[in-house]
């Protein structure tokens, strides 16, 4: 069963041409790095996608539940340390007012998203030239 599909396209530089479906977006590198900046980082993207998955489920969730979440807001950073481990770190806020137990469970279930599982357990890569 296929998940998701996406294409993406360069002539020059660092700048990518994403297609996915319906939607497109550019994706390039900073110009720190040699790029120009005019899309997002491929790890940000990484990111906004574990992002929009947790925030989408917690929402799926909470609905089921009848509870109001309000605004969902879901920071994340990468960061890498010295011996090249790499931990995403997530921080979830909501603007309603939910109870310890609520937040408990919507923590548990933030770390069942399909994104997250799919990270946390790694995933092969087949590459080859068409």
């Amino acid at each position: 069963m296929m998940l998701a599909k996406v294409e993406v396209a360069s002539a020059a530089k660092y700048a990518q041409d994403v297609a996915m479906g319906r939607h497109a977006m550019k994706a390039d590198e900073p110009e720190r790095l040699g790029g120009a900046d005019s899309g997002p980082a491929p790890y940000q993207i990484l990111l906004a996608s574990l992002g929009a998955c947790t925030s989408i489920t917690l929402r799926m969730y909470a609905e089921r539940k009848g509870w109001e979440l309000g605004t969902v807001r879901i920071a994340l950073s990468l960061a890498r340390d010295e011996a090249g481990a790499e931990t995403i770190a997530r921080e979830i806020s909501v603007s309603s007012p939910l109870t310890d137990e609520q937040r408990a469970r919507l923590l548990e279930i933030a770390g069942k998203t399909p994104v997250t599982k799919t990270l946390l357990k790694g995933v092969a890569i087949d590459s080859r030239f068409a």
